[in-house]
């Protein structure tokens, strides 16, 4: 009789969401394999690495601290005090509204900590590297899955085979294992594409992450720690596809002359700091969040444009739920009970936060003067209603 290595939990995803996923479920006693078909990337200047930032909320740092993860990123973490829209939508390019929401309105600890998804990658890793309980296979794919009543077959890119009680499935948006299973997706597309990028500037951020609308998206700033010895962002960046695309070929100095227009010098004149790099825009959804002794979390769920810092922290929340539901009966991980109850506690919140982001998106690219007038009209008033102001950074952070 054939037998297979068994695990109480598979992660198909090697991104920070698997990962994380993988240090979550290993510090609870439960045994791992997390594979990925791509080695990660986890230097900065590398060739493929991930230049966008994740600033992780509240919520998602007691998840990582409980993972035992925290303390190799506390150091590196940026705290983030103050969320800044700005309204540059007038005539000209300038500041015309600004509007600050403080974190010390709804809490003693900042809205959170910006760190770089490459840097995450290399923690994580190690991290791993030294968990008696997680098994971390690189270079590997899941080429298959077959589902029984009591596991979970995996079949492996290596032509290994592995069995679990869970799969959990954080392979990205284009999932093979949710494929594997027929689970559908929906998809909404924007037109849109996000350059990430990394700035110095000779003004400090002061821990101010800033949203500057004009049109085709927000022109977002979130602090860096100092880089070369100046203060340093992260920039992501959405413009509609063909000027992005624009942009991502000019020259650097016309590069930095477009780039210094748009974020109207809010820290003075930004200098390059990195290599560009380009990413799509979508929103997409599972219309369920589990298949047969499978759950999927992070992009395999749910897809969204980077706005509010909204995309990993929701799958943390996904990790979060699961995580809770495997502690409370270890004994039935991965049985139908299980998931379904994953299913309820998770989805409608996801689709509402889809939801959201999509209406914030979609205003955040007005090109029409008399609209962009009226998001700045908007911004005012809802501002201006200080209960109204708290329960949307509330909402924001995931606070129940």
């Amino acid at each position: 009789m054939t037998t297979f290595q068994s695990y109480d939990i598979i992660v198909s995803g090697g991104g920070v969401a698997g990962l994380s996923a993988a240090a979550a479920f290993g510090s609870a006693g439960f045994t791992v394999l997390c594979v990925d078909p791509q080695p990660p990337v986890t230097e900065r200047d590398a060739e493929g690495s991930d230049l966008r930032t994740t600033a992780i909320l509240q919520p998602g740092r007691l998840l990582l601290e409980e993972a035992g993860l925290w303390a190799r990123l506390d150091a590196e973490a940026m705290p983030l005090e103050i969320m800044r829209i700005i309204d540059a939508g007038g005539e000209v390019a300038e500041p015309r509204v600004t509007k600050d929401f403080v974190a010390s309105e709804i809490s003693d600890q900042p809205f959170g900590w910006n760190l770089p998804n490459w840097l995450l990658r290399r923690e994580l890793v190690a991290h791993l590297q030294g968990m008696e309980t997680v098994t971390f296979r690189p270079r590997v794919g899941t080429a298959g899955v077959l589902a029984r009543t009591d596991h979970a077959r995996v079949r492996l890119s290596d032509g290994t085979v592995a069995q679990c009680r869970l799969l959990v499935a954080a392979d990205g948006r284009n999932s093979p294992v949710r494929k594997a299973l027929n689970i559908p997706v929906k998809t909404r597309t924007y037109g849109q594409k996000a350059l990430a990028f990394a700035v110095t500037h000779p003004l400090p951020h002061e821990n101010v992450s800033t949203e500057i609308h004009r049109s085709g998206g927000p022109f977002t700033l979130v602090p860096l720690p100092d880089y070369q010895g100046r203060p340093s962002s992260a920039v992501v960046w959405m413009e509609d596809g063909p000027e992005a695309m624009r942009l991502m070929a000019l020259p650097e100095a016309e590069f930095e002359a477009a780039m210094n227009e748009r974020s109207c010098q809010i820290l003075g004149p930004l200098t390059l700091a990195s290599r560009r790099t380009v990413w799509p825009i979508i929103s997409q959804w599972a219309d369920t969040m589990y298949g047969a002794r499978t759950a999927l979390v992070a992009e395999a769920a749910h897809v969204v444009p980077p706005i509010g810092a909204q995309g990993l922290n929701m799958s943390l929340a996904d990790q979060r739920c699961l995580l809770d539901l495997a502690k409370a009966d270890p004994a039935n991980i991965g049985s139908p009970e299980m998931l379904q109850r994953y299913h309820r506690r998770r989805h409608p919140e996801v689709l509402a936060r889809v939801a959201g982001i999509d209406l914030l998106n979609r205003t955040s690219q007005l090109s029409a003067q008399p609209l962009r007038d009226l998001r700045a009209a908007g911004l005012n008033a809802l501002y201006s209603l200080a209960p109204v102001r708290k329960t949307l950074m509330q909402l924001g952070l995931g606070m129940r």
